[in-house]
């Protein structure tokens, strides 16, 4: 099976949004500033994404080419909800702590259990990768030791608020990370670590 792979663009001081993100405003405040150098096409739809930045544009032919989309309900909002189809109609599992009444769109479905929700974005998704959005949601699989890499796109910028990759709510135990790779482009750092040791909740 695949790996599960988080794929995030963040500031030098550890932010994926400005401050005051929500469904009209989905990076915040100043938040734009981190995908600056991605083009959406109509629709903001993730799949029509390009970029002039040849290592931006090499990370989101990967992240284009996973077969499933594991993500926390909060990101699954403000995105509109990809309109029910992020990319080429792969499945995409919502993690959420209670399903709401109306089904989830398109190829989308709400899970309310970790581990569930990454053994079927891993079967989903085959011999293929899961890509993983979300802040929450990164922090809930790394605790459930289901985060197999971290692809993290350092855009050469302080936001100084807003919604942090990693905040407090982590547990106090020591993370490993290996690296395995580091590209340097002209508006991005793109890093990419393995997952060698991380807290496993009971």
């Amino acid at each position: 099976m695949g790996r599960i792979v988080l794929y995030m663009w963040m500031s030098l001081d550890g932010f994926v949004t400005g401050p005051e993100d929500g469904p009209d405003q989905g990076l915040g405040i100043g938040g734009e500033r981190l995908h600056e150098s991605l083009v959406l096409g109509a629709g903001d739809d993730p799949a029509t994404a390009r970029s002039d930045d040849d290592v931006d544009a090499l990370v989101l032919a990967e992240a284009m080419a996973t077969g499933a989309v594991l993500t926390g309900r909060r990101t699954f909002d403000h995105a509109g909800h990809w309109g029910g189809d992020h990319h080429d109609g792969v499945p995409i599992i919502v993690l959420t702590r209670s399903v709401p009444d109306a089904p989830a769109p398109g190829h989308a479905r709400y899970v309310t259990d970790v581990r569930e929700a990454a053994a079927a974005a891993r079967e989903a998704a085959g011999e293929r990768d899961v890509l993983l959005h979300g802040a929450e949601a990164a922090r809930a699989f790394l605790r459930a030791g289901e985060l197999d890499e971290l692809a993290l796109q350092v855009v050469p910028v302080l936001l100084g608020q807003g919604r942090r990759l990693f905040g407090e709510d982590m547990p106090a135990e020591l993370v490993e990370l290996e690296p395995i790779r580091t590209l340097v482009g002209p508006g991005t750092v793109a890093l990419r670590y393995r997952v060698t040791r991380a807290p496993r909740e009971p």
